[in-house]
């Protein structure tokens, strides 16, 4: 309470106007007391971000924030399952009760499970066979009956190589991106350096449907160039002509994207 009725008093403040002199930072997630009360507020909705500095985010009652027009009053137990359950499956079109819960984390399994029961019971909901990349193996999924019928008429995906952030919902879910594309991936920010296969920061690469590997890759503003250092393809994707033009033409975009000026490919940079 002491850190909320600071919040009041003082908002918006930063995490470090709450640090104790003795503490000492060793990590991501060594956070001192005034920090492990300010994300907590921040999770129950006490409080709310209004800005960052860098990495720094700054806290501040969320109805100072937040105009009350489209803040919602509380909600019951059954009315927040619906919401997170209905929103996530909304957004993945099909999944299994545990990818649903898993989307936002915020529900339990048996939660998600009791819901997709009831949407099925219902008709709301209807199963779905998913044709994994195992060779024979089917997963069942629900969906939403009334949008079924729109997979089959899902437009082509473009053929351009594009860059997907590691945080692209397409892998925030890591074992079900496995599942549907059969491409392992998990980012090492949080890896010890000496453990990581490929970097600190590895971004994958989307061609049409397919993830075809994953590039490292930094913009040095400096210098004004975006920097390859490496890139790896998935087995059995070749490093034709033709698509490497494709990903010069999407590392160009991103090198406009970023503010710099050209792309600089490091010597050794294709595996």
């Amino acid at each position: 309470m002491e850190t909320l009725e600071q919040v009041k008093t003082s908002g918006p403040i930063y995490a470090r106007d709450l640090k104790d002199e003795g503490h000492v930072s060793g990590g991501w997630w060594n956070w001192h007391p005034g920090k492990t009360a300010l994300e907590y507020y921040w999770r129950t909705g006490e409080i709310s971000i209004c800005h960052r500095a860098g990495f720094q985010k700054a806290y501040d009652l969320s109805e100072r924030i937040i105009p009350d027009e489209v803040r919602l009053a509380e909600v019951d137990e059954a009315a927040f399952v619906d919401w997170s359950c209905r929103s996530a499956l909304a957004r993945t079109g099909f999944a299994t009760s545990g990818e649903i819960a898993a989307f936002w984390d915020l529900v339990t399994p048996a939660d998600a499970r009791v819901w997709v029961e009831r949407g099925l019971a219902s008709g709301e909901l209807c199963e779905v066979d998913l044709e994994t990349v195992v060779k024979g193996q089917v997963r069942r999924c629900v969906a939403f009956a009334d949008e079924v019928h729109t997979f089959a008429d899902a437009p082509a995906p473009p053929s351009r190589v594009r860059v997907l952030s590691p945080f692209d919902p397409v892998l925030r879910d890591r074992a079900r991106a496995e599942r549907l594309f059969g491409f392992s991936y998990r980012i090492e920010i949080f890896v010890p350096e000496a453990k990581r296969q490929y970097g600190y920061y590895v971004f994958p690469l989307l061609e049409g449907e397919r993830l075809i590997g994953r590039i490292d890759m930094k913009a040095d503003r400096k210098a004004a160039t975006l920097d390859v250092r490496r890139m790896w393809l998935e087995p059995g994707v070749k490093p034709s002509a033709g698509r490497l033009a494709k990903l010069d033409a999407e590392l160009c975009r991103l090198a406009r994207f970023t503010g710099v000026d050209r792309v600089d490919y490091r010597d050794g940079w294709l595996c």
